[in-house]
């Protein structure tokens, strides 16, 4: 059966999602574990949204709106983008894909920055187009040197902000400069996954730069300060024409009616969204001060997560910590310069102070 497949999948490897808690308490007989791998919600969906989703659930007999148009209509006040340029998706991940799916050809150029989200180079390859990964700088994009990679050939450029997995930004001026210096065969991307977390004056997003009939597309998601990971729901703002061709090309009925609604509510509730924000600020800063008076070197962040330098080999810490019902994330998979590091998401308070405690324990801090 082998040869039936296309020969651009041979490169692929499945997405490694974080150890599920039920896992972990199975292989290890525990009965307490906290997940901070994934950079989720420590909270639950909002109550707006939990009541809304409870309503809806008696009419999932029925198919969902496969247009949206409840929640474009509200993304398209909550913007203040006209509702043609809005597409919805099954996570910000699907319109990450069909982004690709709709725009690259065989022998394409995608720019990224190296490490960043790994769903950019699966879906160039995917496409048999070549991924052109930038080191970061700093663990910054090195805007200057992704403009500089850019070639005839590039057709997409990705820019993760703030950046997974390390949480940093790119300031307003590099990301004008950046733009003012490319060209017009080139589709510029801003997954803003984490914006919402973003306490930094320095920050553009990427809507500040777009326009209906200009090539810039940007991504968001309820799956982190929304806290509706599990319903996979999120949006994008793209250029009249781009939207066409996805809606040309995404499954029907691809969100489902329980993410349309909590999603719909969820924007409603602004004001528990900015306190979900100011705690996340008050866990980074109880993090980081944590982890600079054990030794440690955390990257400085604006996302609802921390990459930690724990001076030794990060698996060998993943384990150790797993062990005491702490799931992170081990650097192995972020490249070669990070085996030292973990990423840590912000939990609850009383999920932070457990990590502390673990960590100065299987490190001896």
């Amino acid at each position: 059966m082998k040869d039936i497949f296309r020969k651009e999948l041979e490169a692929l490897r499945p997405y490694s999602p974080g150890k599920p808690i039920a896992d972990v308490k199975r292989e290890l007989g525990l009965s307490e574990v906290i997940k901070l791998a994934s950079n989720e919600s420590p909270t639950p969906p909002l109550q707006a949204a939990v009541e809304a989703i409870a309503s809806a659930s008696l009419g999932i007999n029925r198919y969902p709106d496969g247009a949206c148009l409840d929640l474009k209509s509200a993304l398209s006040r909550h913007l203040e983008v006209e509702e043609s340029t809005i597409i919805v998706g099954n996570g910000s991940n699907e319109l990450i894909r069909l982004l690709a799916q709709a725009v690259l050809n065989s022998g394409d150029e995608v720019v990224m920055a190296s490490p960043s989200f790994v769903v950019y180079p699966t879906v160039s390859l995917m496409m048999n187009a070549h991924p052109v990964e930038v080191s970061l700088t700093g663990h910054r994009h090195d805007l200057a040197a992704m403009r500089s990679a850019i070639t005839e050939k590039t057709k997409m450029v990705f820019i993760c902000n703030p950046n997974n997995p390390t949480g940093t930004i790119v300031s307003r001026s590099e990301v004008e400069e950046f733009l003012n210096g490319t060209p017009d065969h080139v589709m510029v991307v801003f997954d803003e996954a984490y914006f919402e977390y973003v306490d930094d004056p320095d920050f553009a997003s990427g809507l500040k730069y777009f326009s209906p009939s200009g090539g810039v597309v940007v991504l968001r998601t309820f799956s982190k300060i929304f806290g509706l990971a599990g319903l996979r729901i999120g949006y994008g703002v793209a250029p009249k024409e781009v939207v066409t061709y996805l809606d040309k090309i995404r499954e029907p009925f691809n969100v489902n009616s329980l993410a349309q609604v909590g999603a719909l509510a969820s924007l409603r509730e602004k004001e528990e969204v900015a306190t979900r924000k100011t705690d996340n600020l008050a866990g980074l800063k109880f993090l980081s001060k944590a982890l600079s008076e054990m030794g440690f070197e955390a990257v400085p962040s604006s996302a609802n997560f921390l990459l930690v330098d724990v001076k030794e080999d990060s698996k060998e810490v993943f384990g150790r910590l797993l062990k005491k019902g702490v799931i992170v994330r081990s650097g192995e998979i972020f490249g070669e310069a990070y085996t030292n590091f973990i990423r840590v998401t912000v939990g609850s308070p009383e999920e932070n102070k457990k990590f502390i405690l673990a960590l100065k324990e299987v490190t001896g801090r």
